[in-house]
């Protein structure tokens, strides 16, 4: 049993010879709910891309429950176990509810290629049982009585509920949520954090996430590191960083 679901060792990458992170050393455990802050522009959307294999780390290295995932490709990471939303909702808008959770489960399918195209039986088995396993998925997230409607017509709320629904079907052990309370209004934020919390607890799930609201942050994490001009500035518990002089004098605006 390793000691962290996520550790990166000096993990950082540069564009044009400007540091967009230098020196990434994340330590996150199992069922933590941990933030990654900064001002826009620090370097959080940054190393999510490398943890999820859309930029290769030009140094250090990252590791998933111990084993290194560095260079690999996001669809090869995927099915590792990390699965990450957007900032802006990347939804299949004109699929339904559940085709969209579907295509997460895609990974799950066993059937093989023959079975798939001459639709054998146990093509109509195992669509039968990911049907059945996305509804109960989109139940938790109260989703089930709309799994016919398309994507684009669910509430903004509901389209953030679903993008996370559809990252949990790949069955990870990490999930990295980029701004989830982005354009929500109060209530609807309330409702992610009871979300996200659930998530944890139900799912057993550690997560990773970026996010701007302070209320939220302040709430759910358990720890923070925060990101300034591509480096750390500060980690450990939320109320030590959210006191900490630099992190107010950078960030918070203190």
């Amino acid at each position: 049993m390793t000691e962290y679901v996520l550790q990166t060792i000096d993990l950082g990458i540069s564009f044009g010879g400007l540091h967009a992170a230098k020196d990434i050393n994340l330590k996150i455990s199992d069922n933590e709910i941990y933030g990654l802050i900064g001002p826009n522009g620090a370097g959080k959307t940054t190393v999510f891309n490398m943890l999820t294999g859309v930029y290769k780390p030009m140094t250090g290295k990252f590791l998933l429950c111990g084993e290194d995932l560095t260079g690999k490709s996001p669809s090869e990471i995927n099915k590792k176990g990390i699965a990450r939303t957007f900032q802006n909702i990347r939804l299949f808008s004109n699929m339904s509810v559940i085709d969209n959770v579907l295509v997460g489960m895609n990974n799950q399918s066993k059937c093989g290629v023959v079975n798939s195209v001459l639709r054998l039986p146990r093509f109509w088995k195992t669509e039968r049982s990911l049907r059945e396993a996305a509804r109960e998925l989109l139940a938790v997230f109260d989703l089930d009585g709309e799994r016919r409607v398309l994507a684009s017509n669910l509430p903004y709320g509901k389209q953030r509920k679903l993008e996370i629904a559809r990252a949990l079907a790949t069955k990870p052990k990490l999930l990295l949520l980029d701004e989830p309370a982005a354009g929500m209004n109060p209530q609807e934020t309330a409702e992610l954090m009871d979300t996200i919390r659930l998530i944890r607890d139900r799912f057993d799930m550690t997560i990773l996430l970026i996010e701007h609201d302070m209320k939220l942050v302040s709430g759910i994490c358990d720890k923070l590191t925060v990101l300034n001009f591509g480096t750390t500035l500060a980690e450990g518990s939320v109320s030590y960083v959210l006191n900490n002089p630099e992190v107010i004098s950078a960030y918070l605006g203190g």
